[in-house]
């Protein structure tokens, strides 16, 4: 990275001229927002709600969590995006010793089919969007079941849920679950979802969560197409028809300061998807070729210093992305660096979507940006290199064989370790980190919210305690003995059972330890719990 390149090491000219895009063809390169290659978009989205306004939501318990719903809701939020903590995203109950410190901090503790009923109640689920970042096979059982029970059809929800399978480990997510059992839960959820909640996007490759530990655009885009490519054949192999699930898959992408840069890379990740899609995979439906992506802005260039300055850092990016035309956008709000977002930071993310819909005009028009000679050419270098790393990586092996050796955890350590070389020497700029700097005792701007401090839930704890001496055990027995028992038929969906246990009380971090037992692992990788099976 130089003065005169992007963030992820594409050369700038100070200067474009019509002879950068010779020979460009419109019809092959661009064509109209809704024809392919869908360049320019899935279809003429334009107008002030041409994209689904929401924030990252989710703090201590489902009650208190489903109020900043509520809450958002009421402020003109137009979907709901959930977060787990990290004892949730990791398969840890909130009573497992290992959890005890971190439930409800970083996110909402989930772990039965009640607190799904306690987060959803009250919510419009027929009419608004439900993004969650939460384990996927087990959030999709809750979710289904709290539907039916909140008298909701599974078929009318709308909404998506990660697939992680293939680096999620190297983040804290799916804490001691192999990368077979980890494509497995995600093959099995899609499938599930295919048949059972057609509206809903189970297939979401979140390339988010990834690129926050350091990786730049090309690599987030590379690995995220390697990881929807390696699903894909899964499904189709197990005998899905492309077209079936295709258009239910979605892309969470990030969104980094380089303004150009994320404008180019959405723009060449919806062609070379659909590309991928009609040439290698043989879909035939318009509606298989156009993906659907959303965006959150990047937690990491929120910075703890100037909090204040993430609330521009929010703006512009939230304006790349409106030109970029996402489906979707999440603003990492001002308080980032210290906590999940507060209310008063919750309000001004939304107010910012807002003002940027109502107020600048930049919905308009569908790809306000095309046929610019910067932006296409830009375009087009992002969508060579992010297929040239693509089958750089592919041609170095099976994408599950890699991740069980720690290619991929190589690859995200180098990432680290380069933005980390770059903040610190200056050549990646940060105003208030390394240039623009004042001192500590005038650095108390939002500071006072900033710095509120979120307690672990421990009445949380007490409740699951209390939850599991009044469950019907004999029935919890049975249906977690069916989990791990038809786990170990790879062939065999294993959601109905997941479901089944979940709907008998099964707790999450019962369900993922009896899986793992299936697959030969240890029911829990701290070894400090004891399946109810034993």
């Amino acid at each position: 990275m130089s003065d005169h390149s992007t963030q992820a090491g594409l050369p700038l000219k100070p200067l474009y001229r019509p002879e950068d895009l010779e020979g460009f063809d419109y019809d092959q390169k661009l064509a109209d927002p809704g024809t392919y290659p869908f360049t320019r978009g899935r279809r003429v989205e334009v107008g002030r709600k041409s994209w689904i306004h929401r924030e990252l939501s989710g703090e201590g318990d489902p009650k208190r969590s489903n109020e900043q719903f509520k809450y958002l809701l009421e402020k003109g939020q137009t979907g709901i995006d959930v977060i787990g903590d990290m004892p949730t995203v990791s398969l840890l109950d909130p009573d497992h010793p290992m959890a005890r410190h971190g439930v409800g901090t970083t996110g909402v503790s989930i772990c039965r089919l009640q607190d799904y009923v306690d987060l959803f109640s009250g919510l419009p689920l027929d009419s608004i969007s439900i993004s969650q970042s939460l384990p996927a096979a087990f959030a999709m059982a809750g979710t289904y079941l709290a539907a039916r029970e909140l008298g909701v059809e599974a078929k009318s929800l709308r909404g998506s849920i990660i697939q992680t399978p293939l680096y999620c480990d190297d983040s804290g997510y799916f804490i001691g679950m192999p990368v077979k059992l980890r494509l497995r839960l995600s093959r099995d959820s899609i499938e599930f979802a295919t048949h059972e909640m057609p509206k809903f996007h189970a297939f979401l490759e979140d390339s988010y969560y990834i690129s926050e530990g350091g990786i730049d655009g090309v690599e987030e885009m590379a690995l995220a197409f390697v990881e929807i490519r390696h699903i894909t054949r899964d499904l189709m192999a197990r005998g899905l028809d492309i077209d079936a699930f295709a258009p239910r898959i979605a892309i969470l992408l990030n969104c980094h300061m380089d303004f150009f840069e994320t404008v180019a890379k959405i723009r060449a990740t919806r062609r070379l998807f659909a590309r991928m899609m009609k040439d290698e995979f043989g879909a035939q439906d318009p509606r298989s070729l156009a993906c659907n992506i959303a965006s959150h802005t990047s937690g990491l260039s929120m910075t703890a210093q100037q909090p204040v300055n993430n609330i521009a850092r929010g703006t512009a990016q939230t304006l790349a992305l409106a030109m970029a035309g996402v489906q979707a956008i999440e603003i990492s709000t001002f308080d980032e660096a210290f906590r999940t977002p507060s209310p008063e930071a919750h309000l001004v993310g939304l107010r910012t979507q807002q003002v940027v819909a109502l107020e600048t005009n930049v919905a308009q028009v569908a790809d306000p940006l095309g046929g610019s000679y910067f932006v296409e050419a830009l375009t087009d270098d992002m969508e060579a290199r992010i297929w040239q790393m693509v089958e750089e990586i592919e041609a170095a092996g099976d994408a599950a064989e890699l991740a069980e050796q720690g290619y991929f955890r190589e690859l995200f350590i180098k990432a680290m370790e380069r933005r980390a070389a770059q903040v610190d020497d200056g050549t990646l700029m940060q105003v208030g980190v390394n240039c623009h700097q004042i001192a500590e005792e005038e650095d108390r701007l939002l500071k006072e919210v900033a710095e509120r401090k979120i307690d672990p839930d421990y009445t949380r704890i007490e409740a699951i305690i209390a939850f599991r001496e009044q469950r019907d055990m004999d029935r919890v027995r049975t249906t977690l003995a069916e989990v791990r028992g038809q786990a170990e038929d790879f062939d065999h969906n294993i959601m109905p059972e997941i479901i089944a246990a979940t709907a008998a009380a099964a707790t999450m971090g019962e369900i993922a330890g009896v899986l793992r037992q299936a697959y030969g692992g240890d029911y829990d990788p701290y070894n400090m719990a004891t399946s109810p099976l034993e």
